[in-house]
């Protein structure tokens, strides 16, 4: 029986769901018996067949409205097609009128339209010269009626030739100007123009917060942005940025040195190919980090020792001035030593000092072994980022061959560089070395000649009792 309940329930509810009347199942109460859940179907299989019908009524009778508009779309098509054709046949009609009328022109132009045609090509060719020229950052829009002239259809007349040469005689003049000017670059001064030197058609730059040098460029990706100002990525040496300072301050006809770039800002552009400082030493790897990492331990180390012996020999001239051994120095120590054991022969007297000298010895040569080995290894470690540079080369040669320099560019950067490296970190290190070196031999000679000196003493001393 339950099962029975279950499958009639489960009928019902299907027979719910595609009435579509889920939202009206919720409010209702549920079953207690076959007979009513039997009832409750065929309830709801009425309302939904009345339903059904409803919506059957309703389309059939917008079924009529709706073949009216297609016929109306149908209608409005045609007309298009028809004025599509028109159209065409008219465009096909102009082209022939043109055809014609431009074999009529080129017949009555003669020779006279080659002349026209190169003045047009010559037009087209000097406006692009025109627009790239740095010329053109003080005079905007040069370039402009020369592209008309060169697009144009008609035949040009008597302005228009002259407006070519004339141009090109402006252009001419530039070359031989150094004119400063106010105007926006990109970069620079939050848009707000500045003043700009422009030197010919050479090289321009900008002095704004110091020289800096500008190109004359477009996006190449979308060449109807035009020409603007900007801030080269990379600025050429110290020197040329000297000269466009001194340039840029020169009163008028002083004769100063300037900056040239005859290729007309393609060398400058080249600078930003020229790694920094930072750049290069990163060129070197990581033997060109341990190099530095050994040198500025070395030199640090160095430069502590070389502050000590030079403090040990202060304290040990001094203390030949004083009669009163200290504890503080070296020699104070020996004398000290001298005056333990001053009662004993002379022989006790020598050993003794020469022992005490001894004991000084390695405290005055501490470190000096660790300088002379990191000025000794920096070379070599120099030498092997020069044999891994070398085999990096020959590994891409054997992989790319040799059509490309740039390729074999990264492992050749990688010798020089570790080279350099390490020649810079040994020559100091050499220095440091020796200075200490020969501050420890001073004190120790010291030690030496004044315990001399106080055995001598003592023996005469003896001679004397």
């Amino acid at each position: 029986m339950k099962t029975i309940i279950k499958l009639a329930t489960a009928v019902s509810l299907g027979a719910t769901l595609l009435a579509g009347t889920a939202a009206a199942q919720v409010d209702r109460q549920p079953v207690s018996s076959i007979s009513e859940l039997l009832q409750r179907v065929r309830q709801d299989a009425q309302e939904a067949q009345a339903e059904n019908q409803q919506r059957l009524q309703e389309f059939r009778s917008q079924r009529a409205q709706q073949q009216q508009l297609v016929t109306q779309a149908r209608s409005r098509l045609n007309a298009l097609q028809a004025e599509a054709d028109a159209n065409r046949e008219q465009f096909a009609e102009n082209q022939e009128t043109i055809s014609r009328l431009d074999a009529q022109l080129r017949e009555e132009q003669g020779a006279f339209g080659e002349l026209f045609g190169v003045a047009r090509q010559t037009a087209g060719e000097f406006a692009s010269l025109i627009q790239a020229s740095i010329v053109s950052a003080q005079f905007p829009n040069r370039h402009v009626p020369l592209e008309n002239l060169a697009e144009s259809r008609t035949l040009p007349d008597a302005n228009d030739l002259q407006r070519i040469y004339t141009v090109m005689i402006d252009e001419m003049n530039a070359q031989a100007e150094v004119v400063t000017f106010d105007r926006q670059v990109v970069g620079l001064n939050d848009g707000n123009p500045v003043p700009v030197t422009r030197v010919g058609t050479f090289d321009i730059f900008a002095m704004s917060g110091g020289p800096k040098f500008l190109q004359w460029s477009t996006n190449e990706d979308d060449r109807t942005t035009g020409y603007v100002l900007s801030v080269l990525p990379a600025q050429p040496p110290g020197r040329l940025l000297s000269a466009a300072s001194s340039l840029a301050n020169a009163d008028a006809n002083e004769i100063v040195e300037g900056p040239f770039d005859p290729s007309r800002g393609a060398l400058l552009a080249i600078f930003k190919d020229v790694p920094s400082l930072s750049e290069r030493f990163q060129q070197g790897g990581i033997v060109a980090k341990i190099i530095a990492g050994l040198f500025i331990f070395s030199a640090l180390f160095g430069l502590w020792r070389l502050l000590s012996l030079f403090m040990t020999n202060n304290a040990i001239n001094a203390q030949k001035r004083k009669s009163t051994a200290s504890k503080g120095n070296p020699l104070g120590r020996v004398m000290l030593a001298y005056e333990s054991v001053k009662d004993r022969p002379i022989e006790t007297i020598e050993l003794k000092l020469d022992e005490q000298i001894l004991r000084e010895t390695p405290k005055l040569e501490l470190g000096l072994n660790f300088l002379k080995l990191a000025a000794g290894v920096a070379p070599l470690l120099g030498l092997l980022g020069t044999v891994t540079g070398m085999i990096r080369t020959f590994t891409q040669i054997t992989l790319f061959g040799t059509g490309d320099p740039r390729i074999m560019a990264g492992g050749i950067s990688e010798a020089l560089v570790t080279t350099v490296s390490g020649l810079i970190a040994a020559i100091p290190l050499l220095f440091i070395h020796s200075f200490a070196a020969s501050f420890a031999r001073g004190a120790q000679q010291t030690l030496e000649e004044q315990a001399a000196g106080i055995v001598a003493r003592h023996a005469e001393e003896r001679g004397q009792a």
